[in-house]
């Protein structure tokens, strides 16, 4: 438990629970309030210090063993050790006591040296210097010193040593610009404000003279909210109350920038801190190879169980003849025979119990997290994926689920951020109906924002073009108001050329004048500034509350900032209260369309809303932005309800989202915006690759329909030919939900059932808004009832290939990622976001992905993975997925394999020792084999292994498909491996027992003993499970050379070592010169090789088998070689099956090699079948291929086969496409694209400069001018 949390527990329970509060006071600079104010109560909190070790050097030992066998497999192994040193037992405790020291020791050192980084990063951090103010002066201490209620000075580029509230800065206007790139990856500079009654004092007697206390609430770890109010203490006069909220907090991490020094008092120190309080950790996530492993574990203690009983059983069997119970050699002693057969029964299971007891893989757990740990290190390594924009490449932030990015059933995306660029640009803005494009296309020629054309409504008049000027003022006013994050940093630019921060800059109005760069954290904002700018009217500056506006004429207009109604998710509108410079009151207000025209009472709602949806339809993230003129009595009112909800300690939220309600009513409608954001480099291709790898992709977005819609069929997620069925609010306010659902899930199982009888199918694709997905999701109250929709739901989008959900929540994303999460599949899911609205899909999911993108680094730094970009996703998925999961599944399959062989040798000898728990292998062997003998190799094979080159994993997305659903670990699998463990351990065991039946002597006269045939076993063991691994690797390097024979090698030295010398420190030596002994016998030498040639010869048979007769889509692509074309590939698929028709290989060529065209499959179909006329071809090709158009075919045919005329080219078609006309025949001899960039599939000239068309997605003809 965290030492400040079980403080504040005991600080709670001695105070008594009435004395309890959720807020707090703080005394700045530890004064007392004067007489007359509330009575003064001390109070602790914790100091500055940072704790983020979990260990010191006290509890280290205790509590690092406490955790390490809080694991299954570690307490067993500890159980087991006991087990041999309290009974006597057949074999030492070092065998069961090495292997678990060395895990143990492993693992202790490196969470020991982990934690010791920890407590030096923590020492860096405490022990940096803090200038405090004391009694006037500037007094400099060290940051853990600090206590809540110290006023803090800190300069620019400093850090925040804690949450302090800000008191004054060397600004004028009391602001100070901050950071906050430590704590959610923003570099924007972020605007804070001190409230007006503290900003005057500027010097350290002055701030020292201040009297005033700090109400609050407790610490909580949100970073966005902070509830309080200040009260100033001044002479003869009532204390004065002022808000306090998150735009007064500077949180601690934060830094400094462009002001010169700042005074701030302490509110929250050290563990309290918010950005503390979020450094609690995750929920933990279990891969899908960890729960087969666990699985795995359960079936063979079940069979270590079962060996046990079963030699147990028999044991006593043997014993019941009195010759077996008590031979002649060996008497029972005294002791043994007084004890009670129960005893004896349960002493003897627990020893064969240790007997048999490595048939569970200890080491198996320290080879799997290193594996994890160190191949982690080879995305990070990828340089495919880093990113030089950025500066950055993938980042790991846990290892433990390598493997479980080659199980991705379903893929969650956000839009903004992570298929767009997120890099905004201004296009257009509608105000009262006319439309204004800031570089306007005419006749050619590209006229200035000067001259804007005037698109709507451009009928004569001079009252209209006062008007005209005067809305797109006011429009310009409001945007301008309502983008409060906007920043102005003034430079000379003689050239009039402009430089560039963060996302964009702004141009310079005329050379040599100021050009003004903005900078913002959202790059919304910073596209409307500029998109006014470019249309004349310039945002100046924000100084003394008043903003200025430089318009056409070169006239600056202001206005005074009074109120800000900041912007939340829920409203999701921002507005502000203004007053012009004719003393009128105003409010302006910006927000979604959704938002904005409820509120409208007058304006030309019809047209502006026509327009947004226009654009989007086009993809554009639009605005809408109105204002509301105040009187005089309104604005005071509208001031005392925002005055109240602010001082407001309890339920802040609450009052404001009912004072916001009350003032944003009664608006005139001024038009709306449009901004451009570009979709992100080979999206489109990436999600394009995930379809074919068998992934469905969900995009979650809190975007409009029509924006989102149009995103989704640019980056291919629907397609021209997708049916699109709705599920939205519009929809079910028409007709019932309960029909809605209903309708959809007939349409989609009815097409079900025939895509069953027919290979081409109709594509779906679901769209559906938060409004209606909470009524899906809504629980019903009865649990049969006609509410409960899930089912349905689930149904439908199980049948639909791709899902967009517009209009969601943050809340709603996570909802709809544990709702596919707990359907009855249990897939495996990846949510994938840039934002902190994105954080909790991300943390709900099975893998979490982070893009280092524009709007923070929250989704990276909560993520399990980052990566720079979107299309980098495709290469984390397609290839190191899919590697890592070929990698562990065959490391966890190995692992119990050679444990099988390993073991039940041990098993078969107890029939021939009459159970007498006599082991077959000695100590040493027993001990080093899953340490020393076998694991170095899978190690390295797990870490280096690539079945299939790189290139074609990217270039052939289906590959994928073979390791879906956990398809290397199943129980078929499982089985295999274990029963071809069972089979070797038998021919190791059985070969050499029959081999050396009458060889039992040397050439001198010796006789071998047990010794030596146990060794003869084990020899064979090793030599075995290692070139079993050989023969399973694919990628050959120098690497798998050294290490596989070098393991090999250092067998065979250690032997001769620990039988060839007499070592002093053993009481007895039953293994000196057997290794040497059993190596001077022929028989032995050729027992070992044919031993080990009929132990993999199943396996040799079982591979031959399955490449030739049920070859899968990973086989092809081993078989050809990056330098052989399909053709070639294809000549020899059809070479190795001769029983394979040639119309069934073309088949079978076109699934497995998705990439490859029809045509260039039918191209080589005839290639390499001369006999085969152009025509049978075509009809073949049209055959297997229905979704190949029959033009298109003879466009492939005609282009193919020049020796064909296009006359005979059209016989053939004509004769075998009947119901084809010779017109529409006519128009497949040219192809062509349209200037507009629409792709189409054949065009001929008609004459009189028109073209006839035949559009390849909607499959029909047309005339248009070119």
């Amino acid at each position: 438990m965290d030492f400040s949390v079980l403080r504040n527990l005991i600080s709670r329970y001695c105070a008594g629970e009435e004395y309890w509060v959720d807020s707090r006071t703080v005394y700045i600079g530890h004064k007392e309030p004067p007489l007359g104010a509330d009575a003064y109560i001390p109070q602790r909190y914790p100091d500055n210090r940072i704790v983020s070790s979990k260990y010191t050097l006290w509890n280290f030992i205790p509590k690092n063993l406490f955790e390490q066998f809080r694991r299954i497999a570690n307490f067993y192994f500890l159980l087991i050790f006991l087990v041999q040193l309290i009974i006597d037992t057949p074999t030492s405790p070092v065998t069961s006591g090495l292997p678990l020291f060395f895990v143990i020791t492993v693992t202790a050192i490196k969470q020991g040296y982990e934690d010791w980084l920890r407590h030096k990063a923590d020492c860096s951090i405490n022990e940096c210097p803090v200038d405090v103010v004391k009694e006037g002066t500037v007094v400099r201490t060290q940051s853990h010193k600090l206590r809540v209620g110290d006023v803090v000075m800190a300069r620019e580029d400093e850090t925040f040593p804690c949450d302090l509230i800000l008191l004054s800065s060397s600004r004028d206007d009391g602001t100070c610009y901050v950071t906050t790139t430590s704590l959610d990856g923003e570099s924007s500079h972020k605007t804070y404000y001190a409230v007006p009654d503290t900003m005057v004092f500027k010097t350290e007697q002055e701030v020292d003279s201040l009297h005033a206390t700090i109400e609050c609430e407790q610490p909580q770890p949100d970073l966005y909210k902070f509830v309080g109010r200040i009260n100033i203490y001044k002479e003869s006069e009532d204390p004065i109350a002022r808000p306090l909220g998150a735009e007064n907090l500077l949180l601690r991490g934060a830094t400094l920038k462009n002001t010169e020094h700042i005074y701030a008092v302490a509110i929250y120190t050290g563990m309290d801190t918010k950005v503390t309080l979020n450094y609690q950790s995750k929920s933990q996530k279990r891969s899908t190879v960890e729960k087969s492993m666990n699985a795995f574990l359960i079936v063979y203690l079940c069979i270590l169980i079962s060996k046990a009983v079963i030699n147990t059983v028999l044991k006593y069997a043997w014993q019941w003849s009195a010759d077996h119970d008590q031979p002649w050699y060996n008497h029972r002693t005294e002791i043994h025979r007084e004890r009670h057969v129960v005893i004896r029964a349960f002493t003897d299971f627990l020893a064969f119990m240790v007997l048999f007891n490595y048939i569970i893989p200890v080491s198996m757990y320290v080879t799997v997290e290193m594996q994890k740990f160190l191949g982690s290190y080879f995305i990070v390594w990828d340089k495919d994926m880093y990113d030089d924009e950025l500066g950055e490449g993938a980042q790991v932030n846990t290892s433990d689920l390598n493997e479980e990015l080659g199980q991705v059933e379903y893929v969650f995306t956000d839009k903004t951020g992570t298929l767009t660029e997120n890099n905004m640009e201004f296009i257009e803005c509608c105000v009262d109906g006319l439309v204004y494009i800031p570089h306007a296309i005419c006749n050619g020629q590209i006229l200035s924002a000067a001259s804007s054309i005037d698109m709507i409504d451009s009928s004569p008049g001079g009252d209209h073009r006062v008007r005209q000027r005067v809305c797109l003022s006011v429009c310009l006013s409001v945007c301008l108001s309502v983008c409060l994050s906007v920043r102005v940093k003034e430079e000379v630019c003689a050239s009039g050329a402009c430089g560039q921060h963060q996302w964009t800059a702004s141009r310079g109005i005329h050379q040599g004048k100021p050009t003004s760069f903005y900078i913002s954290s959202s790059p919304d904002e910073v596209a409307l500034v500029e998109g006014m700018k470019r249309l004349g009217y310039t945002y100046l500056r924000l100084k003394d509350r008043h903003m200025e506006i430089l318009n056409k004429e070169d006239e600056i207009e202001r206005f005074e900032l009074l109120h800000v109604l900041n912007f939340d998710s829920v409203r999701r509108r921002m507005s502000v209260i203004v007053k012009s410079s004719a003393g009128e009151y105003l409010l302006f207000c910006k927000g979604a369309d959704s938002s904005i025209f409820p509120r409208v009472v007058s304006g030309k709602v019809g047209q502006v809303r026509a327009r947004v949806e226009q654009n989007a339809l086009e993809g554009l993230r639009t605005l809408c932005v109105a204002y509301r003129s105040l009187s005089l009595a309104e604005y005071e009112e509208a001031c005392h309800q925002l005055s109240d909800a602010k001082l407001a300690l309890q339920d802040r939220e609450q009052r404001l989202a009912q004072a916001y309600d009350l003032i944003e009513r009664d608006f005139t409608l001024l038009g709306a915006t449009a901004v451009e954001d570009r979709l992100q480099e080979k999206a489109a291709d990436t999600i394009e690759s995930l379809h074919k790898a068998g992934m469905k992709v969900w995009v979650l977005t809190g975007d409009k329909m029509e924006t989102a819609a149009a995103t989704c069929y640019a980056s291919k997620l629907f397609r021209r030919s997708t049916q699109i069925l709705e599920l939205t609010k519009k929809r079910t306010e028409e007709q019932n939900l309960h029909d809605v659902l209903f309708d959809l899930s007939r349409t989609v199982l009815r097409q079900r059932s025939l895509s069953r009888l027919s290979v081409d199918c109709q594509d779906y694709g679901l769209i559906i808004d938060g409004a209606t997905l909470s009524a899906v999701l809504k629980p019903s109250p009865e649990s049969s009832g006609s509410g409960n929709y899930r089912e349905i739901f689930l149904e439908i989008c199980r049948n639909c290939s791709a899902v967009l959900c517009c209009r969601m929540a943050p809340l709603q994303k996570a909802q709809i990622v544990k709702l596919i999460k707990a359907s009855k599949e249990h897939p495996i899911t990846l949510a994938i976001g840039d934002g902190a609205n994105d954080v909790s899909m991300i943390l709900e999911a099975h893998v979490g992905i982070g893009i280092m993108g524009k709007e923070g680094r929250q989704a990276a730094r909560n993520s399990d993975y980052a990566i720079p970009k979107f299309k980098h996703l495709k290469k984390m998925l397609l290839v190191h997925g899919h590697i890592y999961y070929i990698r562990i599944a065959e490391l966890v399959q190995y692992f119990f394999y050679k444990n099988v062989c390993f073991i039940f040798p041990q098993f078969l000898y107890q029939f021939f020792c009459g159970f007498s728990q006599q082991p077959l292998y000695d100590t040493a062997y027993l001990t080093l084999y899953n340490i020393s003998f076998t694991s170095l190799p899978i190690l390295l094979y797990s870490l280096i292994e690539k079945h299939i080159s790189i290139e074609t994993l990217k270039s052939d997305p289906t590959l994928y498909r073979d390791v879906a659903k956990n398809s290397l670990l199943r129980w078929p699998v499982f089985l295999y491996w274990t029963c071809l463990g069972l089979f070797d351990a038998c021919i190791f065991f059985f070969g050499a027992y029959f081999l050396f039946d009458n060889t039992t002597f040397t050439s001198n006269g010796q006789m071998f003993g047990n010794w030596t045939f146990g060794t003869l076993v084990f020899t064979v063991l090793v030599f075995t499970v290692t070139l079993k691994l050989a023969l399973d690797t694919h990628h050959w390097t120098w690497i798998n050379h050294f290490v596989i024979w070098g393991s090999l090698l250092f067998y065979v030295i250690f032997s001769l070592l620990w039988g060839g010398i007499i070592w002093p420190f053993l009481n007895y030596q039953r293994m000196y010169y057997v290794f040497m002994q059993m190596l001077s016998s022929g028989p032995a030498w050729l027992s070992i090789i044919l031993l080990i040639m009929v132990s993999l010869l199943p396996d040799v048979v079982q591979k031959v088998l399955c490449r030739t007769l049920w070859p899968t889509a990973t086989h092809l692509a081993q078989c050809s070689h990056p330098g052989l074309s399909p053709s070639r590939a294809l000549t020899i698929q059809g070479s190795h099956h001769p029983g394979l028709s040639p119309f069934r290989a073309l088949t079978i060529q076109g699934s497995h090699h998705p990439g490859l065209s029809p045509s260039r499959a039918l191209t080589i179909q005839g290639s390499h079948h001369p006999g085969l006329s152009p025509s049978r071809a075509l009809t073949i090709q049209g055959s297997h291929h229905p979704g190949l158009s029959p033009s298109r075919a003879l466009t492939i045919q005609g282009s193919h086969h020049p020796g064909l005329s296009p006359f005979r080219a059209l016989t053939i078609q004509g004769s075998h496409h009947p119901g084809l006309s010779p017109s529409r025949a006519s128009i497949s001899n040219n192809s062509t694209q349209l200037p507009d960039n629409t792709i189409i599939h054949t065009a001929i000239y008609s004459g009189e400069n028109k073209y006839l068309i035949h559009c390849r997605f909607c499959r029909f003809s047309y005339l248009q001018s070119m």
